[in-house]
């Protein structure tokens, strides 16, 4: 569905710290992400204003490339409307850019790929009230070259099944993963950086809560395979914890929103 005559869709990239949010998604008596987006802009525009993001996340996850769009008074330029949104949002949001979209433009589905990074710390350093929040302190040497070897098993077309929170199901459970590597942190720690076409429910964290259980010497890098191709009886390792997932991107094709969907899906007007 296309923007009223009245309307025009405007798109942000938005960071926020998860720490204080019941995840991405507006919940009954929640505070969340999306819930103080839309607050602010019924504010700027005298009315409900919906917000569509580009995908969920989980409770106590960050972002840094949330991309969301709302469709707005013709009045509001997208350089205004990042202006008003930043001063009346909580220091826990931040709108980094504004920009016009096209009438079409949906965040969610037009998107082909998501990037996610999960911090974890190694240096007694990520222990610092100034790391900790943002990261896992694990605080214990592991074997890169063993972590290094599982991920790259990761990559391609796979059945993320065990890498799931049950209850996925009904939405399929392949996906393709593009990159999937460890990369070192400020000399803190490690960065695992993942790009896919899409994630289950809590993917990430499984992944690198099983891809550190190797790193540790728990677990072989072979049992990756073993998992990806479904093992019965085989298990992850527990999830990783929330605060040190950032999604840090989302792709687009360069005619996004540029011609009307051809599947249904939620709109961005109320």
């Amino acid at each position: 569905m296309a923007t009223s005559s009245d309307r025009h869709r405007i798109r942000f990239t938005v960071h926020y710290d998860g720490r204080s949010f019941h995840g991405w998604q507006v919940q009954p008596d929640q505070r969340t992400a999306q819930g103080e987006l839309e607050r602010v802009l019924a504010k700027l525009t005298n009315g409900p204003c919906a917000v569509i993001g580009s995908g969920r996340t989980d409770r106590g996850v960050h972002a840094t490339g949330q991309v969301a769009a709302a469709d707005v008074p013709l009045r509001w330029s997208p350089h205004a409307l990042r202006r008003a949104m930043n001063a009346l949002l909580p220091d826990d949001v931040w709108v980094a850019d504004a920009e016009m979209a096209p009438p079409f433009f949906h965040p969610r589905y037009d998107a082909t790929s998501r990037s996610y990074i999960y911090r974890l710390g190694l240096a007694s350093e990520a222990d610092s009230p100034f790391r900790a929040p943002w990261c896992w302190p694990l605080l214990r040497p592991v074997d890169l070259l063993a972590m290094e070897r599982a991920a790259e098993r990761i990559v391609g077309d796979h059945s993320f099944k065990a890498f799931a929170k049950a209850g996925q199901e009904e939405r399929g459970d392949r996906c393709t993963v593009t990159e999937a590597r460890w990369a070192p942190w400020e000399g803190i720690g490690l960065e695992f950086h993942v790009s896919a076409n899409r994630f289950l429910h809590h993917m990430v964290r499984y992944l690198v809560g099983t891809l550190v259980d190797i790193g540790l010497g728990q677990r072989e890098p072979e049992e990756m395979d073993r998992l990806l191709a479904g093992e019965e009886g085989l298990e992850t390792s527990p999830p990783a914890p929330a605060e040190g997932l950032f999604l840090t991107a989302v792709t687009y094709p360069a005619d996004a929103g540029t011609k009307p969907p051809r599947r249904r899906g939620p709109q961005l007007v109320p």
